[in-house]
C-alpha cells in the first residue's frame, strides 16, 4: 500500500500538511468541509505538495516533520527549491 504526505494551500494563503492513503479522497473530503476544522474555515484548499510512502508510520514520521518547520521552509519545499529549502533550515538553526 501507498501513503502520501501532503501540503493544501488554503483560501487564505495557508498551508495545512496531513497523511492519508488515498490523496484525491483526502482533497475531496477536505474540499467538502468534512475534514479538519483548519481547513473546513479556509476553502477552497488545493493540493500545493505531496511526497508518496511505502510505509504508514514513515509519512507520519515526514508529517510530523514538516509540520513543525517555518512557514518559508514549506514554501520553499511546495516551489521545489531546494536552495531556498537549505538557507531557511539555516536560518532557522
Amino acid at each position: 500500500m501507498r501513503y502520501y504526505v501532503y501540503i493544501l494551500r488554503c483560501s487564505d494563503g495557508s498551508l495545512y500538511v496531513g497523511h492519508t492513503a488515498d490523496p484525491d479522497q483526502r482533497l475531496a473530503t477536505h474540499s467538502a468541509g468534512r475534514a479538519a476544522l483548519f481547513t473546513r474555515m479556509r476553502r477552497p484548499v488545493k493540493l500545493a505538495y505531496s511526497e508518496q510512502f511505502t510505509d504508514e508510520l514513515d509519512a507520519i514520521r515526514r508529517e510530523a516533520q514538516i509540520k513543525k518547520w517555518s512557514r518559508a521552509k514549506k514554501e520553499a519545499l511546495v516551489s521545489g527549491n531546494l536552495v531556498a529549502l537549505h538557507e531557511a533550515a539555516r536560518r532557522r538553526g
